[in-house]
């Protein structure tokens, strides 16, 4: 006599059949990666090398280095960061902490996610006409900075309120019954407890904003000049900048491969960097969490 047990199944062929399937797309996602990183290396490793680097594009010179495009990279990541960032937490603060539940929060919680949905070149081509042209601002490194804002302040947003989330209720109302006030609570409470949240997303807000080509095409230009003078640096940001995915396009659009992967390669090395640093630091902070 068999009695249904949970610790009693019937293997069936479909059982085999789907992880069969998991097991495939797991090794297709891996080999596909692998692939390209490997064949970009192979294309472009050769390319890379300290001329490349250290200098810029010359026919005089006979150089074709890719030193502005690093340099205006920085600028727009650092200058987007200094004015997304604090919007954005501020922002998911005043939404979960201050803002009373109904249809005000709900109603910016959508737009919020309609301007994460929002096409890359829309956002370039509002850039460029209010940016650009209304402001007075043209083709500058500025204009791509406050672009980038509009596009990454959703994410950044976004993931700031999911980490706010994960942080327990009790320690909102323990700090408040020991007579903290609300802004102490949110300063030396929940900000440190959500902040491997807050990391992660500033940081995958960098990824975007170093693999952006179409809105920059439209606001930053394709300059790719080194800084000059005295106030070269600090004059920078009103002048038109390409970064390395915009000299990437053009690079591809005049059929000159060798540098088109050997920024890419760079590209890669970027993006890598990225991710590890995101698991580094987001593990630090839970590790300190635990400690503490």
């Amino acid at each position: 006599m068999t009695t249904n047990s949970i610790y009693i199944k019937k293997t069936r062929i479909s059982d085999y059949a789907l992880t069969a399937l998991i097991y495939i797309s797991a090794f297709f996602s891996v080999a596909l990666l692998i692939g390209i990183i490997g064949y970009v290396l192979y294309r472009g490793l050769g390319c890379v090398n300290i001329p490349f680097l250290t200098t810029v594009s010359s026919a005089v010179r006979g150089t074709s280095g890719i030193a502005g495009n690093i340099i205006n990279t920085i600028y727009i990541v650092v200058l987007t960061l200094l004015i997304a960032t604090p919007l954005g937490i501020g922002s998911a603060i005043y939404l979960n902490e201050y803002a009373k539940p109904g249809k005000i929060v709900n109603m910016i919680e959508f737009t919020t996610e309609i301007l994460s949905g929002i096409p890359s070149i829309i956002f370039g081509l509002f850039g460029m006409i209010f940016f650009g042209t209304t402001l007075g601002l043209g083709y500058s490194i500025l204009t791509g900075a406050f672009t980038l804002t509009l596009m990454v302040l959703p994410l950044i947003t976004r993931n700031t309120q999911e980490a706010l989330k994960t942080v327990p209720e009790t320690y909102r109302s323990g700090a408040l019954g020991m007579g903290a006030t609300k802004w102490y609570m949110i300063r030396t409470i929940l900000l440190p407890s959500a902040m491997p949240g807050i990391i992660t997303g500033v940081i995958l807000a960098i990824g975007r904003m170093v693999g952006e080509s179409a809105a920059l095409l439209f606001t930053a230009g394709s300059g790719y000049l080194l800084p000059k003078g005295s106030f070269g640096f600090a004059k920078k940001i009103l002048e038109s900048g390409g970064t390395l995915t915009v000299q990437l396009y053009l690079s591809m659009s005049k059929a000159n491969y060798e540098d088109a992967f050997g920024i890419a390669v760079v590209l890669l090395a970027i993006v890598l960097a990225i991710n590890f640093m995101t698991r580094y630091l987001t593990g630090r902070f839970d590790v300190g969490k635990r400690n503490s």
